[in-house]
């Protein structure tokens, strides 16, 4: 049994209590009412439909529920990764586009096969070489964009994606006074 357990963790949940059930029901609540419009959110900054956003919710939490050792790890879809999906697809597709699309899946799947062998060779201590300015600033500069990327539809404008985000921002100012009022007090009050 403990060889099946090893490969196999979640045959660790049995058997199961009625407060273990209750726990994992109003935790599973709780992640999906967070998650889902998290991960459509996610799609559209990746240049994605909103529904793609729903499969990368739902198939890494299922998968790290059966297979994950850590309870404490977060799955599913990351701001910064969605940011880094467009950028990288963009070069080649029109966004949006079915060859974009095709893209993107073609690169999550390489993607995960890159992070699976990284996991079987042991080779994870290579992050270690990365310095933390190169992590902060890195970090500090995705935020930026997906923020800025955001201001179109948080006052209710339209914004034709350019190659350069800060023509994108000229542009959301420049119709500032086309703000769609009810969207801006909604943005501001969530």
């Amino acid at each position: 049994m403990q060889k099946f357990q090893r490969f196999l963790p979640f045959l660790r949940w049995f058997p199961m209590t009625g407060d273990t059930v209750r726990a994992d029901l109003i935790a599973g609540i709780t992640v999906a009412l967070v998650l889902i419009p998290q991960s459509m959110a996610y799609a559209q900054l990746a240049g994605l439909p909103a529904y793609y956003g729903l499969y990368a919710a739902f198939l890494p939490v299922l998968i790290a529920a059966l297979w994950g050792s850590s309870s404490q790890l977060g799955t599913g879809p990351v701001a910064v990764v969605s940011l880094l999906t467009a950028t990288a697809v963009a070069q080649f597709a029109e966004i949006g586009s079915p060859e974009f699309i095709g893209l993107a899946i073609m690169l999550a799947f390489l993607v995960g096969v890159f992070q699976l062998l990284l996991g079987i060779f042991r080779l994870g201590v290579i992050v270690n070489f990365l310095s933390h300015p190169v992590i902060v600033g890195f970090t500090n500069a995705a935020a930026l964009i997906i923020a800025f990327s955001q201001l179109s539809k948080i006052f209710g404008v339209s914004m034709q994606r350019s190659e350069h985000f800060l023509v994108d921002v000229w542009d959301v100012v420049m119709q500032v006074g086309s703000t769609h009022i009810p969207t801006l007090l909604y943005g501001l009050v969530a």
